[in-house]
């Protein structure tokens, strides 16, 4: 999993090719720590796959973060052609919901 920063977000992700998956998190947030293992497991599973995975901190880019309307954490969204087209916010971020999210897009 591709970890993005500020400054590597808009080449990595909004001016990609196809699919990417990214999971938005931040210091201290619980959920999104709690989250990260089977974020990472499935980023793993897929890895061969045409989805990008990407993650990034949003602690340290928070401009960006409320830019791409990231208002509350966590956020998994998707990007196509450097567009969001689907996201899990907050209580909608679970292991099951996000598992069918990527398995929706990793075909495509």
């Amino acid at each position: 999993m591709l970890e993005v920063t500020k400054d590597t977000f808009e080449p990595e992700v909004l001016q990609a090719e196809g699919y990417v998956f990214v999971d938005f998190f931040g210091d201290g947030c619980v959920p999104c720590a709690a989250l990260m293992p089977h974020v990472h497991a499935l980023a793993d599973k897929y890895a061969d796959s045409k989805l990008k995975f990407c993650c990034m901190n949003t602690t340290k880019a928070r401009r960006l973060a409320i830019k791409q309307g990231i208002m509350g954490l966590p956020v998994m969204a998707i990007y196509k052609d450097g567009a969001q087209v689907e996201a899990l916010v907050k209580e909608d971020c679970t292991q099951d919901s996000i598992t069918a999210l990527v398995e929706k897009y990793v075909n495509m």
